[in-house]
């Protein structure tokens, strides 16, 4: 039986994804703030927890890393339900599919059932990204480009806010300035619905591409979990069975280092803000 935390939000099942940690860019913090303050049955960690990428690069793993790994394992042992289904960052522990690690089950995908009975295909969705799937090397590109852009908000945002300027979001401007961009989200969108229904399921939470939305596609339910790298968003059921995205910086994260304010994620005027890779910009390039 699950233990809840004093006054801790309660929420039936929680998805999260795209955590990144082993970056700079990963929000540490927030993450961690969220897990100690949130309380689930089931928790589904939905791929790209860990960068492999980038840990293979060069090694970067602060305290807090190990403290959100050691708060998700606390999680399993004291019965959250905890199951991690690798992403393409962390496909190393793709080998360890069908085992256990520390009570926190790793599987390719899975299948939830809602508390009002309806079926959800779980998966990290990179299997239907085609620059993933057939260009790995213009992945690998992105993904450094993707830190770049990073490195150049962080700095940006430092200076706006010595302006006494609010947060402003380089990579959620170029992602709705670009048209290839919103293009590769719909057309994403449109084939993880369409494995669910391929599959006979009632709809599909996956990650990925760092876009958090929740919408019908056809007769599929599409969820998408965002990332904690800008957006630090989690994909929650309730008790009731009904599914809602949490933007924890919205929330009002209680960060424990105050310091980590200028980290802060805003969100602007689109509904589902989020981060596309910057490898979308590259996938155009090469069409």
């Amino acid at each position: 039986m699950n233990v809840y935390a004093e006054g801790a939000r309660r929420y039936r099942s929680i998805w999260i994804s795209d955590v990144h940690l082993g970056t700079r860019g990963c929000k540490a913090e927030f993450l961690l703030d969220f897990l100690k303050h949130t309380e689930s049955e089931y928790l589904y960690l939905a791929g790209d927890i860990i960068d492999g990428w980038r840990l293979k690069r060069s090694w970067y793993w602060p305290q807090t890393h190990n403290d959100i790994v050691q708060k998700l394992l606390r999680k399993a042992r004291k019965g959250t339900k905890v199951l991690f289904i690798p992403g393409n960052h962390d496909e190393f522990a793709r080998d360890y599919a069908t085992l256990s690690l520390g009570e926190i089950e790793v599987a390719w995908d899975a299948v939830h059932e809602t508390a009002d009975g309806k079926h959800l295909l779980v998966l990290h969705g990179d299997a239907f990204d085609g620059v993933v799937k057939y260009a790995k090397w213009l992945a690998h590109l992105g993904d450094h480009a993707y830190t770049f852009a990073l490195w150049i908000n962080h700095w940006l945002n430092v200076v706006r806010r010595r302006l006494g300027l609010s947060y402003w979001s380089l990579s959620a401007y170029l992602k709705h300035k670009v048209k290839n961009a919103v293009q590769y989200i719909a057309s994403y969108e449109q084939a993880v619905a369409e494995e669910a229904r391929r599959r006979g399921v009632d709809g599909v939470v996956c990650g990925h591409i760092h876009h958090a939305e929740i919408r019908t596609i056809g007769d599929v339910l599409y969820s998408n979990c965002g990332d904690w790298v800008e957006s630090c968003t989690a994909v929650v059921e309730h008790f009731d069975g009904s599914l809602e995205i949490v933007r924890w910086s919205e929330a009002g994260a209680r960060a424990a280092d105050r310091g980590a304010q200028e980290k802060l994620c805003e969100y602007l005027s689109s509904p589902t803000p989020g981060i596309l890779r910057s490898m979308v910009s590259f996938a155009r390039f090469t069409r």
